[in-house]
């Protein structure tokens, strides 16, 4: 897994970043109910739970195939055959809450039977 000090570092200011803004959130509603509380966490941790997974998506072995040996890239899933890396691609994804993640990682193809797959893991 790819790991960077700057990673933990950007995962330690957006928690940051939810504490200061769910404080500044809860003193501006004082009669605030349970549900509108819950809301409020969810919408200030979605931002930030979108950003641990694109980090968590991006330090995978399938984000850069070339980097790997052949035996340690994934399995095509139609016939099994370890897959090929076809140059980097972007792709868009939603998650929970609407936040968007942008992944760029290799594209694969299976020597096999041809199947073209953006690695999930």
């Amino acid at each position: 897994m790819n790991w960077s000090a700057e990673t933990g570092a950007r995962w330690q200011e957006l928690a940051e970043e939810v504490l200061t803004g769910l404080k500044e959130w809860r003193l501006q509603h004082p009669q605030a109910t349970l549900r509108e509380i819950e809301a409020a966490l969810d919408e200030r941790l979605s931002t930030m739970r979108a950003r641990m997974l694109q980090d968590l998506a991006l330090a995978s072995l399938a984000a850069d195939l070339t980097a790997v040996g052949v035996g340690e890239r994934p399995p095509c899933p139609t016939c099994g055959t370890g897959l090929e890396a076809r140059g980097q691609q972007t792709r868009e994804l939603t998650t929970y809450h609407d936040r968007t993640l942008t992944l760029e990682r290799s594209y694969a193809v299976c020597p096999r039977c041809g199947g073209g797959l953006f690695p999930p893991r």
